[in-house]
């Protein structure tokens, strides 16, 4: 993506072609989730960095349920939550965690949800996903990181710095986090691949939930092959675009 023009008015950045294109991705995203069943009531948050920046981002607006936001409905704030275009508010623990992670991450898209069997995982011991059993679980292998702190509500610069932090430092580079008795954050450079992977984490977090409520032995796979098959998947992410594609021949914005 190319950087925006500075010069231009929060109004007219808003408005113009590359930002509608992501306030599209970003409204689709949402409206995906809903009818996935990854939402929660009119909570949680999906942003997107504009591109060329560090200092703007779009975000769902607080109140509005994820299968009724349209592209209209998308606010653009900065890294310090003040909203600059739009005519929604946003809630306030997604201006903590999210400028952080955009922030220390530097990461273009930031996906946070309490889907169901992902959070069912953030409860146990392990805290996380195992890489090594689905097919599915096999294409996070060595991207997954785990905070294992549980502070509360995201209502500081600290809690959402801690968040991030875990996602930086010496765990630069996983781009999917499972947070302690919460949920997830999945990081990603389009919307488009960033969806796609929080549907399929969701989809082998389930299937991992449902082979332990069998009470019967789990057979991980070698830890090499598991990291095969990640390269596989991340060296063709074609299928991402397309998936996303289908979501937005299968669901339009709504009308309002």
């Amino acid at each position: 993506m190319s950087a925006l023009p500075r010069a231009l008015s929060p109004d007219a950045e808003y408005a113009s072609p590359a930002v509608r294109r992501l306030r599209d991705d970003l409204s689709l995203a949402l409206r995906a989730a809903a009818y996935h069943g990854l939402e929660e009531g009119v909570c949680n948050h999906f942003s997107v960095m504009l591109p060329g920046t560090q200092d703007r981002y779009l975000i769902n607006p607080r109140g509005l349920h994820w299968s009724e936001v349209g592209p209209d409905d998308i606010v653009l704030i900065d890294v310090h939550g003040n909203v600059l275009a739009g005519r929604h508010r946003v809630e306030p623990t997604a201006l903590f965690i999210h400028g952080a992670v955009h922030r220390l991450t530097g990461r273009a898209v930031v996906l946070h949800c309490h889907m169901p069997y992902a959070t069912a995982l953030t409860l146990t011991q392990d805290g996380a996903l195992d890489p090594t059993l689905s097919q599915n679980a096999m294409r996070f292998m060595n991207r997954l990181a785990v905070d294992r702190v549980y502070n509360g509500l995201a209502l500081d610069d600290a809690e959402g710095e801690r968040i991030a932090g875990a996602m930086a430092g010496e765990n630069a580079g996983k781009d999917i986090i499972f947070l302690a008795n919460h949920g997830v954050i999945v990081a990603g450079l389009s919307v488009a691949w960033a969806y796609d992977d929080l549907y399929y984490l969701e989809r082998a977090c389930l299937h991992q939930v449902l082979a332990q409520s069998t009470g019967r032995p789990l057979v991980p796979v070698d830890a090499k092959l598991a990291a095969h098959v990640a390269a596989q998947i991340q060296g063709e992410r074609e299928q991402s675009d397309l998936f996303f594609e289908a979501l937005r021949r299968l669901l339009p914005p709504p009308r309002r």
